[in-house]
C-alpha cells in the first residue's frame, strides 16, 4: 500500500479589506493508497480550505501538493469532492440525477446507465431509481450524491462534511453506510468532521486552530 499523496509544509492565508487570517501554516501529511483518512477539528481552523487545495480549487502560498510524487496538473488523477449539500436538483430523478457530473465531462455512454444501475442495486436505491429528490430520505440522498460522485472513478474522494445536515441517529447510520461503500469500491477518501465519532475507524488527524496532529492510525481495508 504505497504512498498516494504528500502534503508537505503548506500553508495558506486569506486577505481582504479587514486584514489577512492564517487558515494552515506548516501543514504536512500523507496518505496511502486505500487509506480513510479523517481530519477532525472545530469550524474556521482550516480544514475545508485543505480540502480546496487538495482539489486545486485555491493554491497554497508555500509548500506543496504531490500526487503519486508529481504535482496535481501533472499527476492525471482524478479527484472526487463531495460537499456538506448533497445538491440533487429536484427536477431531476435520482437516476439523471447520478448521470449529471458524467454529462458535464462528456461521459456519458450506454454502458454508464448499466454501471449506474448496478451500484443502485448494489446501495438499495434500485426502487428509487426514477423518484425525485424529494421522496429520499436524508440518508438516501447522500447515498446518491457519493454514488454520483464515485461514477466519475476520483483516484481521491473528499468528504466536506456530508453528514452535518442529518440527526445524530441518521449521521451514524449513513456514516456506516458510506464507509462501507468507500471500502467496497476500494476508494482512497478523506473526510472532514467535527464530530469524533464519524472519524472512526480511520486514519485521525486533530485540527485545533492551525496546527494538525495526526493521533492514529488505521486501514479501511
Amino acid at each position: 500500500m504505497g504512498e498516494l499523496l504528500r502534503i508537505n509544509n503548506v500553508s495558506y492565508t486569506y486577505h481582504s479589506l479587514d486584514g489577512e487570517t492564517t487558515a494552515l501554516k506548516d501543514v504536512s501529511f500523507h496518505v496511502n493508497d486505500g487509506e480513510f483518512l479523517a481530519i477532525v477539528g472545530p469550524s474556521g481552523c482550516g480544514k475545508s480550505t485543505l480540502l480546496s487545495l487538495i482539489a486545486g480549487l485555491i493554491l497554497p502560498d508555500t509548500g506543496e501538493i504531490l500526487i503519486d510524487g508529481k504535482d496535481l496538473k501533472s499527476s492525471g488523477k482524478n479527484i472526487g469532492y463531495m460537499l456538506q449539500k448533497d445538491h440533487l436538483l429536484e427536477w431531476r430523478s435520482t437516476q439523471k440525477n447520478l448521470t449529471l457530473g458524467l454529462e458535464i465531462q462528456h461521459k456519458l455512454t450506454d454502458n454508464s446507465y448499466v454501471c449506474i444501475n448496478e451500484m443502485l442495486s448494489t446501495y438499495g436505491l434500485i426502487t428509487f431509481r426514477d423518484s425525485k429528490p424529494s421522496s429520499l430520505s436524508g440518508g438516501m440522498r447522500q447515498r446518491a450524491a457519493l454514488i454520483r460522485t464515485l461514477l466519475l472513478e476520483p483516484d481521491i474522494l473528499l468528504l466536506d462534511e456530508p453528514f452535518s445536515a442529518l440527526d445524530y441517529q441518521t449521521r451514524i447510520e449513513v456514516s456506516d453506510d458510506i464507509w462501507g461503500i468507500i471500502r467496497k469500491e476500494h476508494k482512497t477518501a478523506i473526510l472532514i468532521t467535527h464530530d469524533i465519532s464519524e472519524a472512526i475507524p480511520t486514519k485521525i488527524l486533530f485540527s485545533f486552530s492551525v496546527k494538525i496532529h495526526l493521533i492514529s492510525t488505521s486501514f479501511i481495508y
